[in-house]
């Protein structure tokens, strides 16, 4: 990997994010090892120009942006490596999560844990701290045995808890500042299955049960139905056989029908019309009915995302979490806009990654999303207040609006963090407006 083979050809194009709220144009290159990567790298540099890798698009911020080069990963050659022994699996960085699972299923493993998404890559979903649910899980970065990757004088750093041990505490949750990933080593377990169950429920009786609900499942969260008095309690738990798989009929219409084809027609009916909003909102919180059944994890844990929007996330005390509900409803019920999507609440352990969200305590994540087409920033802005008023850390993929200096005090690590920096790219080829932004120059 001596960065001597020269790099494709750079190609002109656009490029945009899946919510279509992030756009960049310029070069970009798609490497096909590692080499090419070290090369352009080390000519960017060379030239004083900036580099940023992207992966499948699903961050609503502007961490990938760049309108100097973009590398894209997703035709990264490397060697793919099973230890099933030792539950481990290598892979390339550009790989995406949809494609990890179906790898490990063809050997007996899985991901301990996963959000509700597969498209990401996996270096993009380490690199912002993507998240499932469940009291005794972290971030899937916690799930990171050993990383590569690309430093900004374009060299090949391979870092792990034994080796490195800053660094690799640092690039688990990196932004993207410290390199190009461009391998990664996780940890899975024994192939599962899960019992999914699915009710509708009084808000009420869900905080007052808080507790016992989170502790009392392998996975919780739920959803909560502006304007209304009702949400939606998500709950999996592993269980020895697949025994009650969902019909193929029922989960089209949940699925696919009601959740994708009906909810974007409500949508685009709200956004037409707000007055609406309320009454959709209500109809919604009643049309999910009850539901149980088996499949395979990571079956279970993603879902089809087809209606497009713009989201905000917080990673919340724990604690916090009944006065930040208590305000959020409040907010929903002032805001000159309606909200037309349910608000997503989820739980992880803590963990002791840097930039983590829930780096050091037990964490209440608070998602916020609107339509696409909708205003958001009045609904964001109002809601980070809340947030970060209550010790909140914003999800680094999703749209927030803090800077270094409100970040600093809320992360630790943060100045660790920096000087890992510092050491690994010096003279900020990674850097963009939102690093300039989070971190400082």
């Amino acid at each position: 990997m001596g960065g001597s083979a020269p790099p494709p050809a750079h190609t002109g194009t656009a490029w945009s994010n899946w919510a279509g709220n992030q756009r960049a144009s310029g070069p970009a290159l798609r490497p096909g090892t590692v080499d090419e990567i070290v090369s352009a790298v080390r000519d960017a540099a060379a030239g004083g120009r900036h580099v940023k890798a992207v992966g499948s698009g699903h961050s609503f911020t502007d961490i990938a942006r760049c309108d100097e080069l973009r590398l894209d990963l997703g035709g990264l050659a490397g060697e793919t490596r099973v230890d099933r022994a030792r539950r481990l699996v290598t892979v390339p960085a550009g790989t995406t999560l949809r494609a990890l699972n179906e790898l490990l299923c063809a050997h007996g493993l899985a991901l301990p844990n996963l959000g509700d998404i597969d498209a990401q890559t996996v270096a993009g979903a380490i690199s912002t701290g993507t998240h499932g649910t469940g009291a005794g899980f972290g971030c899937l970065s916690t799930f990171v045995e050993e990383l590569t990757l690309v430093t900004g004088a374009g060299t090949v750093l391979t870092c792990s808890a034994a080796s490195h041990p800053e660094e690799f505490a640092a690039a688990r949750v990196g932004l993207g500042a410290l390199g190009v990933l461009t391998e990664v080593t996780l940890r899975c377990v024994d192939a599962f299955v899960l019992r999914a169950h699915e009710r509708p429920a009084p808000l009420g009786e869900v905080l007052a049960r808080l507790p016992e609900l989170i502790s009392g499942n392998d996975h919780f969260e739920f959803y909560w139905f502006p304007y209304t008095e009702r949400v939606q309690i998500k709950t999996n738990n592993r269980v020895p056989a697949n025994d009650r798989p969902l019909p193929r009929l029922r989960g089209w219409l949940d699925d696919e029908f009601l959740a994708n084809t009906v909810f974007a027609g409500a949508c685009r009916l709200g956004r037409a019309v707000p007055a609406v909003v309320p009454s959709i909102s209500a109809i919604s919180s009643r049309a999910l009915t009850a539901r149980t059944y088996t499949g395979r994890s990571d079956t279970v844990f993603c879902t089809p995302r087809r209606v497009r929007f713009t989201e905000m996330e917080y990673a919340l005390p724990r604690d916090a979490l009944p006065e930040a509900l208590g305000a959020l409803r409040g907010l929903v019920d002032r805001l000159p806009g309606r909200v037309l999507f349910p608000v997503e609440v989820r739980f992880t352990a803590p963990d002791d990654i840097w930039l983590s969200h829930g780096y050091g305590r037990e964490s209440a994540y608070v998602a916020v999303h609107q339509f696409v087409g909708v205003p958001h920033e009045p609904y964001f802005r109002a809601f980070e207040e809340i947030a970060s008023g209550l010790g909140g850390r914003p999800h680094w993929g999703k749209l927030h609006y803090r800077d270094a200096a409100s970040l600093r005090p809320a992360y630790p690590r943060f100045d660790d963090f920096l000087a890992v920096r510092d050491r690994l790219d010096p003279g900020r080829v990674f850097a963009n407006a939102y690093t300039g932004r989070v971190l400082g120059p």
